[in-house]
């Protein structure tokens, strides 16, 4: 290999390292979303607390650490259809974006 081929090598792997970057600090924004006067971030972490919590109604802290109010089924309900639609989505972008490479 040539030097300029090295260098479009270089910079073709950074691009693609930068554009993985991105495609997930694009996607752990859409995970978050509003529910009962509170934010939350569909993710691993919220299910697992929504998991142990029992059924009826229960306070637990949201993204900016404020208590809410919530009923824990309706919650894992709605942060597992986002986890599951933003997972999907992300996926797909991120198959296209590593046959481009």
């Amino acid at each position: 290999m040539n030097t300029e081929q090295l260098i479009a090598h270089g910079r073709a792997r950074f691009d693609h390292v930068a554009a993985r970057r991105m495609l997930k600090e694009k996607y752990q924004a859409r995970m978050i979303f509003a529910y009962s006067g509170g934010m939350w971030c569909a993710g691993p972490e919220l299910l697992n607390i929504l998991a142990t919590v029992p059924l009826g109604d229960a306070v637990l802290l949201d993204l900016y650490e404020t208590p809410v109010l919530v009923r824990p089924e309706e919650l894992r309900g709605r942060a597992m259809q986002r986890w599951q639609e933003q997972m999907n989505a992300w996926l797909i972008e991120y198959e296209e974006l590593n046959k481009q490479r």
